[in-house]
């Protein structure tokens, strides 16, 4: 068993094996001769065989020593291998963070290099998952979350607001002005564009204006942000959605309000989430803190923007679906 194996007697054994005499092992070890001869005796006698053979001052192994020395050589090289890994590991410093897929890929990408010049002796990755994480038992630094807050027992800041209107392309806007310049009726003719899991909904939206009747179909319903926006720009309908998301389209003209009668809903949607012990770590204090300025520009750049379109802004603190649920895009 192994617990009967003298570890000690073992290493000594290994050594002069492998360097090819009693002199070069004490050294290595960093002990004198005797102790290793006094070792590498018990150890033959813990076995009951010779391991070594000695001819006048030179030491050869025995068949058994050779069998034995093949086995030892490898565990030490294992054991060496696996410390130097835990080593590297210890020392690496790597930062975990999870956030919602379309706004990984179209906001924090495009803005991602600015954070990896900050910390650049850090291995970063980024996991983009529609899941919040579970802390008490994944890997995760942080949560960049997309959601109205309330998470009990872990620290929460929101750090960047959304600003959600309905918006299309120009020239889809221009057909549904060619069928009617009321744009109550504008909706009514229009194929609406459903992104399900982003915080305000079109059946919201619609009860909220009062824009109810049989026409009043959404066919298009996807899971990504991303998808929906792609589809409006396009010229395939109109959709419900954040100018976070939207915010090079509606720069560049491809997207448009569909309308200044209605107003824009502006609320804390982004929020950095994680266990209080997190705040204490390094790289959380440097990420949040780099959100955190650019998220401040963010908002000012976003409120320019919608203002600029002649919207006008009402502000929300949180979901106004009593009991619907939704998880992050």
């Amino acid at each position: 068993m192994m617990k009967d194996i003298n570890l000690n007697a073992m290493n000594y054994f290994e050594a002069v094996a492998r360097l090819g005499g009693i002199s070069k092992a004490a050294e290595e070890l960093g002990v004198s001769p005797s102790a290793v001869s006094q070792q590498i005796r018990q150890f033959e006698q813990q076995f009951g065989v010779l391991l070594f053979r000695r001819e006048k001052r030179r030491l050869s192994l025995t068949s058994d020593g050779e069998r034995l020395f093949q086995t030892t050589s490898q565990a030490f090289r294992m054991m060496r291998d696996v410390r130097q890994a835990i080593q590297r590991q210890r020392e690496a410093r790597h930062f975990i963070l999870r956030v919602s897929p379309s706004f990984a890929v179209r906001w924090l990408a495009p803005r991602l290099k600015e954070f990896l010049d900050l910390t650049p002796n850090w291995q970063v990755r980024i996991d983009a998952a529609p899941d919040f994480s579970d802390f008490e038992t994944e890997v995760v630094d942080l949560d960049l979350r997309y959601g109205e807050g309330g998470w009990s027992g872990l620290h929460q800041e929101a750090v960047m607001h959304d600003v959600v209107f309905p918006m299309c392309s120009p020239a889809y806007l221009e057909q549904l002005r060619a069928r009617s310049d009321d744009p109550i009726g504008q909706l009514r003719h229009a194929q609406l564009i459903d992104s399900v899991k982003t915080h305000y909904r079109w059946d919201f939206w619609l009860a909220r204006h009062g824009v109810m009747g049989e026409r009043m179909v959404y066919p298009l319903r996807l899971d990504r942000s991303s998808m929906a926006l792609q589809l409006a720009t396009d010229g395939a309908g109109v959709v419900l959605e954040s100018t976070t998301l939207a915010l090079p389209e509606l720069e560049s003209g491809a997207l448009v309000p569909l309308s200044t009668a209605f107003e824009a809903i502006r609320f804390p949607a982004y929020w950095l989430v994680c266990p209080a012990r997190h705040t204490n770590r390094r790289i959380v204090r440097i990420f949040s803190d780099w959100i955190r300025e650019l998220g401040a520009a963010h908002d000012a750049r976003a409120r320019d923007l919608v203002t600029g379109f002649g919207l006008r802004i009402d502000e929300q603190q949180g979901r106004q679906v009593p009991g619907e649920e939704y998880a992050a895009d």
